[in-house]
């Protein structure tokens, strides 16, 4: 999917069972969705700068999606009752957890990467695409090139860099998918 196409929207349930869409509700400036996994050491690395993100700009009314896209038959570790057990203990995440089995959405947004972020605007287009920043290593780096994307699009601007490129384990497909 490319910067400034329209993001396909999509209804999965999270970890507590409730069902979430991407445009549900609608009056948000920018809704975050972000592919990750339980077991990559990309997607872990950037986890706790992605749900402190996802606290910072929960106040300015954008929202966040976390969706594990993974084949949990052949990764255990990333199957809806391992999601379940990590959010319970994490004490809670900021933002749903939602399980993508049929790897439907995941397809639809051409994830390639855990983590692979997606920041869409309030009508529905794709405005920045890619990492969360650039080094998983380095956690003083916050985020910032989520955070700049998401300042430009709560600002009615462009981001200035709209694409970088997904770091991260690779989506684990079903086979034959």
């Amino acid at each position: 999917m490319n910067v400034g196409n329209t993001a396909p929207d999509f209804e999965l349930h999270d970890t507590d069972g409730d069902a979430h869409s991407l445009m549900e509700g609608g009056g948000w400036p920018a809704t975050v969705v972000v592919f990750t996994c339980n077991h990559c050491p990309y997607a872990l690395a950037w986890h706790d700068r992605l749900l402190g993100a996802a606290r910072d700009y929960g106040d300015q009314g954008v929202r966040f999606l976390f969706v594990n896209p993974n084949d949990a038959e052949r990764y255990p570790a990333d199957s809806f009752e391992a999601m379940q057990q990590r959010v319970r203990e994490d004490g809670g995440w900021p933002a749903p957890y939602l399980h993508d089995a049929t790897q439907e959405v995941a397809r639809a947004y051409d994830a390639k990467t855990t983590p692979d972020v997606f920041v869409v605007d309030g009508e529905g287009r794709l405005r920045y695409r890619g990492a969360p920043d650039s080094d998983h290593g380095d956690p003083a780096q916050n985020a910032d090139w989520l955070r700049q994307a998401l300042d430009a699009v709560i600002a009615g601007e462009e981001p200035s860099t709209p694409e970088t490129e997904p770091v991260g384990c690779s989506v684990k497909w079903k086979p034959g998918g």
